[in-house]
């Protein structure tokens, strides 16, 4: 029998492992050492010289006989001490030696020729240690999810920072109203640009491309901005609808990373977290901009944020790839439960644009994400004036409690993910997890928005305005995730498709609450967005599913 060796010493670390071996002669000793199989062990010689080897076993299912005890055997290990290793055989198997990176030096490899047929081994060691950092075993799906909700984070903070800028530079620059609206509304002309073809960029070349590109083009546009305002009213405009080309992709380009990296049990949860991103992003920009503005003015506040995409883009361009197959670090065990025994696709070349629209259940969340964005937008961009002359807060108590429901969608969105997965995973079928998360997410804002005429004390408006939009972020494990239920391989261009509807909603429904307070009341604007709710919610329950209906 012909056997392979490797001397290791104390440092090594192995563990038991099934694997093929020959046989060989060191120093006139007949010995057999076996490496594990499903891992990369690291060897280390007393001159401190590094070896990384791996075996391959592909078992024989028609073995004819089962292991049994051959001998033990001891290996120096070039101090002066030996390692006790037990093995058994079998017969009628093959092995096969790899070794990358260099040698071993206290190896010699002698006659490889076989005697008695290949043999298959287990080797077992005493006192194991696991070697491996935590950080390096960290999920690589759960790494790109993390990057994504960075990549969100930065996105609302770039966007919101105008919000708070733009008091102290229409002071500088002499603006009226008139031009702060339109300064204002320029972001979302390159917005509404990229939506679709953000997605359909992602789809045909990957969505790291599209994604890495949109946060460098959004992030040098962020810092152009006070350059652009010095240079006049026209330049700004530009670089503001510049910046909104930049953020169009992410969406697409991050649900077309999702629906490869993520299985559908985890779905719900990692498109939460990543959500929770922009509701952060929010948060931090209203909270950070006004610091930076009193200590170091106005455009500290473009330069710092802007900045932050280049620390971003270099984690993305090491540790991000668009699908995993592209990662040669991910582990088989990893990519078994990504693909969850299925096949990795190519990225589609040719976009079937006729099939797309002939399906009901994209055109359900189509209508769904118009109906629901019409109602965030409303309570998002009217909250503070609401709040200053209804509930008679000042500014400043005004600007407090609008960052209280950001906190409270990123809370429920990351509690209604992990329920609907919990409910996945329990046998629930995903078109009913998507109904029942979606469905919560119309009516409950709906019911709230309704008791906000029956309240009678400013803590009560504020509790219900805070119940609606937690309730509205449920929305994140229903239409949300469905684009990549119904059509993986088309999931940029399916959120691409929903969200330019969704971005309309926001600015007709915007405008149309001012129109509506010049002739009504509150109550009127609320009443529109409670009948698009529950318009939304029937749409969403006849006609969405949760299964592939485009592939």
């Amino acid at each position: 029998m012909a056997n392979s060796f490797i001397a290791p010493n104390s440092s090594s670390s192995f563990t038991c492992a099934t694997i093929k071996a020959t046989s060989y002669h060191w120093r006139d000793h007949p010995v057999s050492v076996f490496l594990h199989s499903g891992q990369r062990p690291h060897a280390r010689s007393q001159r401190g010289s590094k070896g990384r080897c791996g075996c391959y076993l592909a078992s024989d299912p028609s073995l004819g006989s089962w292991f049994q005890l051959r001998d033990k055997v001891k290996i120096g290990t070039g101090n002066g001490q030996c390692k006790k290793y037990e093995y058994v055989k079998v017969n009628r198997t093959r092995a096969y030696y790899k070794s990358e990176e260099d040698d071993v030096t206290e190896a010699e490899v002698a006659s490889l020729a076989s005697s008695d047929g290949p043999n298959e081994a287990v080797l077992f060691e005493g006192n194991v240690e696991e070697t491996t950092p935590w950080w390096e075993s960290f999920p690589k799906r759960w790494v790109v999810v993390l990057l994504c909700f960075s990549a969100f984070l930065l996105c609302n903070m770039d966007r919101v920072n105008m919000s708070i800028a733009i008091l102290p530079m229409s002071q500088q620059f002499n603006w009226n109203s008139a031009t702060v609206g339109l300064i204002q509304s320029s972001f979302f002309w390159g917005y509404l640009l990229t939506q679709i073809l953000g997605g359909i960029w992602a789809d045909k070349f990957g969505g790291k491309l599209v994604l890495g590109f949109g946060v460098v083009w959004w992030s040098i546009a962020t810092v152009l901005t006070p350059i652009a305002a010095r240079i006049g009213l026209p330049c700004l405009l530009i670089m503001r609808a510049f910046m909104g080309i930049g953020e169009g992709v992410a969406m697409p380009a991050m649900n077309n990373m999702l629906s490869k990296w993520i299985p559908v049990s985890e779905r719900s949860r990692s498109l939460a977290l990543v959500y929770s991103g922009m509701y952060l992003g929010s948060v931090t920009g209203l909270a950070v901009s006004p610091i930076l503005i009193h200590n170091f003015g106005w455009p500290s506040v473009f330069y710092s944020f802007g900045s932050l995409g280049s620390i971003w883009f270099a984690l993305w361009l090491r540790k991000a790839h668009s699908s995993p197959k592209e990662d040669p670090e991910l582990t088989a065990q990893e990519k078994r439960v990504i693909l969850g025994g299925g096949i990795s696709k190519e990225p589609v070349s040719v976009i079937p644009w006729r099939l797309i629209l002939s399906k009901a259940p994209v055109w359900a969340l189509i209508i769904s994400h118009f109906c629901h964005n019409w109602g965030t937008f409303i309570l998002l961009t009217w909250m503070p004036t609401y709040y200053n002359q209804v509930l008679k807060f000042n500014l400043t108590e005004s600007g407090l409690f609008c960052v209280l429901p950001w906190l409270t969608m990123a809370a429920f969105a990351n509690l209604g993910g992990w329920i609907a997965d919990s409910l996945v995973s329990r046998g629930l079928s995903i078109t009913a997890v998507r109904k029942i998360m979606q469905s919560i997410g119309f009516l409950g804002p709906a019911f709230f928005l309704t008791q906000l005429s029956h309240v009678r004390t400013p803590a009560m408006a504020v509790l219900c305005m805070a119940c609606s939009q937690g309730s509205d972020a449920f929305s994140q494990s229903g239409l949300y995730s469905n684009h990549q239920d119904i059509g993986p391989r088309y999931a940029g261009v399916l959120l691409g498709l929903s969200n330019t509807a969704g971005v309309l909603a926001g600015v007709f429904g915007t405008a149309a609450t001012g129109y509506i307070l010049q002739r009504g009341s509150w109550d009127d604007v609320f009443k529109v967005a409670v009948a698009l709710y529950i318009i939304g919610t029937l749409v969403w329950n006849f006609f969405s599913t949760g299964e592939k209906v485009l592939d």
